[in-house]
């Protein structure tokens, strides 16, 4: 069977296969669209508001400046804009990968009996102010509240335990921005919520929030603003002759 030769277009390629003609698919040119900026998490935006409370300990930046600073990185959407907020101060520039924090602390690090314990029926107990953490603190709530303010406290220990317990009642932890921040823990017709947080600095003590809420609520995280102030020197052996506080 004869196949018949189709002239082929100008500036068209071609393949010869076996005396066949046989044209290739013309292809149209591809432009690449520009990558969209890579939206800002609120890991981010922690992170670049650590890095600036640390220049504010340091004196590197005006409390004035710290504090245009900060209305910027929470109104950033996008990384873009947080990275010129932080460019001229050295934390931003820090290298080496960040310790993972463990989700428990170690078996054994801990002990058993707390170094304090508060409880609230039908009352309130608080701890607020400058005052030294234990490894273990108690919170029993029952029809009452607790509140457990550490954003002004003195740690003694890089690991802190908070064991609650919420029956009809309330139980509130603040930390520091700038320490770590677990959980672990539930609730029955009642709420369990810790909001995890993850320090930039590997010296930072860790706080673990457990407990049970019954009909009750037990309430974990951060206050904003607040931040250890020498978080730079690091933990001796169990803390003695050493302390993170203001």
């Amino acid at each position: 069977m004869d196949l018949e030769k189709r002239p082929q277009p100008s500036g068209q390629p071609s393949e010869q296969t076996s005396g066949q003609s046989v044209e290739m698919p013309s292809r149209a040119p591809f432009a690449e669209p520009g990558e969209p900026p890579l939206r800002a998490s609120d890991a981010d935006r922690d992170r670049i508001a650590d890095i600036l409370g640390e220049a504010l300990a340091e004196g590197r930046l005006t409390a004035e400046e710290h504090s245009e600073r900060i209305d910027s990185v929470y109104r950033a959407k996008t990384q873009g804009e947080l990275e010129p907020l932080v460019r001229d101060l050295p934390g931003a520039h820090r290298a080496g990968p960040q310790l993972a924090v463990p989700g428990r602390p170690v078996p054994g690090t801990i002990p058993a009996e707390p170094d304090e314990n508060l409880v609230a029926v039908f009352s309130s107990s608080v701890r607020k102010g400058r005052w030294r953490v234990g490894r273990r603190t108690h919170a029993y709530a029952v029809f009452g509240s607790v509140e457990i303010d550490l954003s002004q406290a003195v740690f003694e220990y890089p690991q802190v335990v908070i064991k609650a317990v919420s029956v009809f009642g309330s139980v509130e932890v603040r930390v520091p921005e700038n320490v770590s921040l677990r959980g672990s823990g539930g609730g029955v017709l009642g709420n369990f919520e810790v909001d995890t947080l993850d320090s930039a600095e590997p010296e930072a003590p860790v706080v673990y929030v457990e407990g049970l809420a019954v009909l009750g609520n037990i309430d974990a995280k951060a206050k904003r603003g607040k931040l250890i102030s020498n978080l730079q020197r690091k933990l001796r052996g169990k803390g003695h002759g050493s302390h993170f506080g203001h």
